[in-house]
């Protein structure tokens, strides 16, 4: 599982998932960039290095081909190198599904959650050789049905998609491609979800859909985020990894509590 010697980008990591994953590749021993359109993004560097790691932070739109440009150049220039790129930054749109959603809302939630990532694999794939990975955030929203808003779950299915497909463009390379595929995860994209719950004093329902009852922590998703970067996951290519408490297990149905 040790990153000793590798280089890796994280968008979207001012935060959250990405700011998660940024700093377990980090203590895994990975150099880091770190990238988001939010300043806070320097804070993230700042941790890692606070805590004995290397970090370079990029203020920049990560779904626009001249703020991946700078990523990438940030990386090459600081570490000399690139093997590893978490794909992650993205919104949410609307939290609900809903059929009144203007074009140009989707198709903003489209260009950052699905345009983004491809924008970042390809500015990246001249820079990566074999044994590199590239792990996009998708969800599980773009599983199935009933866990997102239409344009949000629409963007994240194609994620899964862009991952499949270019594992197989990539075939030969030795460069993996996987995705990993949250679930109900405590960030700031769903803080408003989470706010509301606890004002209602129905935080105990967090989760409750799935067999683990709980919402999840962004750490839990940086594992395995982490371990699709590192060499234990060297067969592991063209996948989806869900993390979600087993939401996307079965069928929904009324739970109900254990032994009944």
């Amino acid at each position: 599982m040790s990153l000793g010697g590798k280089a890796a980008i994280v968008t979207g990591a001012a935060g959250g998932i990405g700011r998660a994953s940024a700093r377990l590749l980090a203590v895994r021993g990975a150099s880091v960039v770190v990238a988001d359109m939010n300043p806070d993004v320097g804070a993230t560097a700042d941790l890692i290095r606070e805590a004995g790691g290397q970090a370079e932070a990029v203020v920049c739109d990560c779904a626009t081909a001249a703020g991946v440009e700078a990523v990438i150049a940030s990386v090459i220039a600081s570490f000399g190198r690139l093997d590893i790129l978490h794909a992650n930054a993205g919104i949410s749109g609307p939290l609900v599904p809903s059929l009144t959603t203007g074009a140009a809302e989707f198709a903003e939630i489209l260009r950052i959650n699905l345009i983004g990532p491809w924008l970042a694999i390809t500015a990246a794939l001249p820079h990566l050789g074999a044994g590199a990975s590239i792990i996009c955030t998708a969800s599980v929203a773009g599983v199935r049905a009933g866990a997102g808003g239409i344009p949000y779950s629409a963007s994240k299915a194609g994620v899964i998609n862009l991952v499949q497909t270019t594992a197989n463009a990539l075939a030969g390379t030795g460069i993996r491609v996987n995705a990993v595929a949250p679930g109900l995860i405590e960030t700031p994209m769903t803080a408003p979800l989470y706010a509301a719950a606890r004002e209602r004093g129905r935080e105990d329902r967090i989760g409750q859909l799935n067999p683990l009852r709980r919402g999840g922590e962004a750490e839990e998703v940086a594992e395995v985020v982490a371990f699709l970067a590192s060499d234990a996951a060297s067969y592991v290519n063209g996948q989806v990894l869900v993390v979600d408490g087993g939401l996307s297990s079965s069928l929904p149905f009324a739970p109900r509590p254990a032994g009944q």
